[in-house]
C-alpha cells in the first residue's frame, strides 16, 4: 500500500462524467505529474483527494486511511496540502500572516482567549509566528515579511503559496499547475525549486502541469487524461513519443 492509493474513482457532474475509473499509487518520496488538456478533469483529481468534492464511487486511502467523505480540514490535518492553478493568497495580509493563517487547525485557544488575549492566546500566537518566519525564511521571503502579499513579483507569489502550504506540515503536496504565468527562465528556476523542495522537506510531490519542459524535466513518471478518462502512463520519454498522447494533448510532433 502506497502513501496514496486511489482506486476506481468516478465523478459526475449531474450527467457529466468528469472522471472515470481513475487509478493511481503514489510511493512515499516520489514526484509524479498528471497532464493533459483543458477539461480532462485534472483538477478535479485534486479537488477529490483534499476533499472539495466527494468521489461518485470509488475510493482514495491517504496512509491507509479512507477519506472520501472527509471535509478538507480533516484532510489537510492527516497530512495533504495543496496549491492552485490562480494564486490564493489573501493579498491583503501581510507575508506573515499568510503564512500564519495555515496553522489555524492547531491552534488550542478559546474564542475567550482570543478575544480578551489572555491564558494560552499570547503564547501561541508568539510559537505559530516564529514557525512563519522560518519557513518564509527558508523561502527566502522574511525579508518581505510585513510587504502585503500583493506586492510581491509573480514568482515570489507562487513560492509564498507554497511556503504557505507547508506550513501545515504535509506529506503529500499537491501543486496546481505551478508554472502557469511563468516564463521560461522562471520556469527554470520552479523546477530547481520544486526538486530542492521535495528534498528538503522530505515531500511526495503530485503535479499538473501544461508545460512539457517542466513535466519531462523533473517528473518520474506521467498520467494522461482525456475527457476524465486515463490514456496513458509510464516514464516520460514513453509518455513523449506516444502517439495516442501526441494526438490527443500535445499536437502532432511537438511539445506544448
Amino acid at each position: 500500500m502506497g502513501l496514496l492509493q486511489i482506486d476506481a474513482v468516478t465523478h459526475y457532474f449531474g450527467g457529466l462524467c468528469a472522471v472515470s475509473d481513475f487509478n493511481l499509487t503514489l510511493e512515499h518520496g516520489e514526484l509524479v505529474g498528471i497532464i493533459g488538456p483543458n477539461g480532462a478533469g485534472k483538477t478535479t483529481i485534486f479537488n477529490l483527494i483534499t476533499g472539495v468534492y466527494k468521489a461518485t464511487r470509488g475510493s482514495i486511502r491517504f496512509e491507509d486511511r479512507e477519506v472520501v467523505g472527509l471535509p478538507p480540514n480533516k484532510i489537510t490535518q492527516l497530512g495533504i496540502a495543496r496549491t492552485f492553478q490562480n494564486i490564493r493568497l489573501f493579498k491583503d495580509l501581510s507575508v506573515l500572516d499568510n503564512v500564519r493563517t495555515a496553522y489555524f487547525n492547531w491552534l488550542e485557544y478559546s474564542p475567550w482567549e482570543a478575544l480578551l488575549h489572555a491564558g494560552r492566546y499570547g503564547t501561541q500566537e508568539r510559537k505559530f509566528a516564529d514557525r512563519a518566519l522560518d519557513l518564509l525564511e527558508f523561502f527566502k521571503l522574511d525579508g518581505f515579511a510585513d510587504e502585503l502579499a500583493k506586492n510581491l513579483p509573480y514568482g515570489s507569489q507562487r513560492r509564498l503559496e507554497i511556503a504557505r502550504a507547508l506550513a501545515t506540515n504535509p506529506k503529500l503536496l499537491l501543486l496546481d499547475e505551478p508554472a502557469a504565468g511563468m516564463n521560461p527562465r522562471e520556469i527554470n528556476q520552479l523546477m530547481d525549486f520544486i526538486e530542492w523542495t521535495r528534498k528538503e522537506f522530505d515531500l511526495t510531490i503530485l503535479l499538473i502541469e501544461h508545460q512539457m519542459r517542466l513535466v519531462m524535466g523533473i517528473c518520474e513518471r506521467l498520467k494522461v487524461l482525456d475527457f476524465g478518462a486515463t490514456i496513458a502512463e509510464g516514464l516520460p520519454e514513453a509518455i513523449r513519443n506516444n502517439p495516442q498522447v501526441l494526438e490527443a494533448y500535445l499536437g502532432e510532433g511537438g511539445e506544448s
